[in-house]
């Protein structure tokens, strides 16, 4: 069957590429599940490598193999010494260009190869000290120093916090980080989701599938609102200018940061779960935010029923997304915004880590169709195949 026969989508919308055990979005109820489990209750009931442990799994982990599993994740973590220098050559570089360059030089030196003709537990292995390597990746590259030693840290989200804010930080700024990564370690078949699953179809190194991922979640349209949320906030400045502002910006036709989805046709789950943490942050962003956020709601509505009435169709329903109370929320326990993807790209690195160990599992390479829609070409009548040669009596 050629291309002309088949259904086109732009961007690949609505097209099902894939089958995933990991996680399910429902974007026109408003819900997220990881494994069959409510993620907003996993958010504040269980810790980032219980969760892991789950996407990995199919199951929580017993007491034991938490403790194992979180040692090892920790021991995993540490760079070498020759790694250390590989990432400090990169410190001062744009962050996320920068992780992602260690990322590949780390694999390189390590000399990972093709998953394909291989044990495939050597390579979920791999995967799996790349992914762990975040934080300390994250940590030389903002101080330019050896990551400090986090002695009795609780896991994986207290260890990333601690080597951006410099010193151990409190139970209560570990918990919304914890929360905030368990809510973004996985989504469905989104655009970083999906190239690491491409790169990785094609029989590529796990280095090479990670930084295909960490090299797509830099583009501003995928994940990277929280840290101009800030810069709006920072504009509007006080709740009593909130309305005029979001007028202004609609009426310039220019976009909200913290608002729409592709797939949630509601408010975004992990919005509504972070807006409860940051409330019990006490932030100061918080009334600000909270004023934003009812305006801005209000104003889009208003305008999407005005477009739909001058249209004649339904409106799109624009809603709070994940990156609206993210910003709030990292900047309150000490993120800097410069830091928001690479804290992004820390929490999501485990959910891809998984989605390429299932891809392994169960591999095809990825190979769709393309619509051609360039000049027509006049070709001759073809020219009929010769018989087939017959078997000799």
């Amino acid at each position: 069957m050629t291309a002309e026969n088949k259904t086109f989508s732009a961007g690949l919308e609505g097209v099902i590429a894939c089958a995933t055990q990991l996680s399910h979005v429902d974007g026109t109820a408003g819900r997220l599940t990881y494994r069959g489990q409510k993620t907003v209750d996993l958010a504040t009931t269980r810790s980032v490598e219980e969760v892991w442990y789950l996407l990995r799994h199919g199951r929580f982990p017993t007491p034991a193999e938490l403790f194992a599993f979180t040692d090892e994740v920790e021991d995993l973590g540490a760079l070498s010494a020759d790694e250390y220098k590989l990432v400090k050559r990169l410190a001062g570089t744009e962050p996320m260009s920068g992780f992602r360059t260690a990322l590949s030089a780390i694999a390189a030196h390590r000399g990972y190869t093709s998953w394909l003709n291989r044990d495939p537990a050597e390579t979920y292995d791999e995967v799996a000290a790349l992914a762990s390597l975040a934080p300390a990746i994250v940590e030389t590259l903002y101080t330019r120093r050896r990551p400090r030693l986090k002695s009795s840290n609780t896991g994986y989200a207290e260890r990333y916090l601690w080597g951006l804010v410099g010193e151990q930080p409190s139970p209560q700024a570990v918990a919304a980080v914890s929360a905030y990564m368990i809510l973004t370690m996985d989504h469905g078949l989104n655009a970083s989701t999906f190239s690491a699953r491409v790169t990785c179809s094609t029989g590529a190194d796990a280095g090479a599938s990670l930084t295909t991922a960490i090299g797509t979640l830099s583009g501003p349209l995928h994940g990277g609102a929280p840290g101009p949320v800030l810069d709006m906030l920072d504009a509007i400045g006080t709740a009593d200018k909130a309305d005029a502002w979001i007028a202004g910006q609609l009426k310039a036709k220019r976009r909200l940061m913290g608002f729409g989805h592709r797939v949630y046709k509601t408010e975004d789950p992990r919005a509504a779960k972070l807006r409860e943490v940051a409330r019990q942050l006490n932030s100061p962003r918080v009334e600000l935010a909270t004023k934003v956020e009812q305006s801005a709601l209000a104003a889009l509505q208003a305008h999407q029923d005005a477009k739909s009435k001058a249209e004649g169709k339904p409106g799109r329903a624009l809603r709070t997304n994940v990156e609206f109370w993210t910003a709030a929320v990292l900047e309150y326990v000490g993120i800097p915004r410069t830091h928001f993807s690479t804290t992004f790209c820390a929490s999501r690195i485990m959910g891809w880590s998984e989605h390429i160990r299932e891809q392994m599992e169960g591999n095809k390479l990825f190979r769709p169709l393309s619509l051609y829609t360039g000049p027509a070409v006049e070709w001759d009548a073809p020219v009929e195949a010769p018989p087939a040669p017959q078997p000799v009596q």
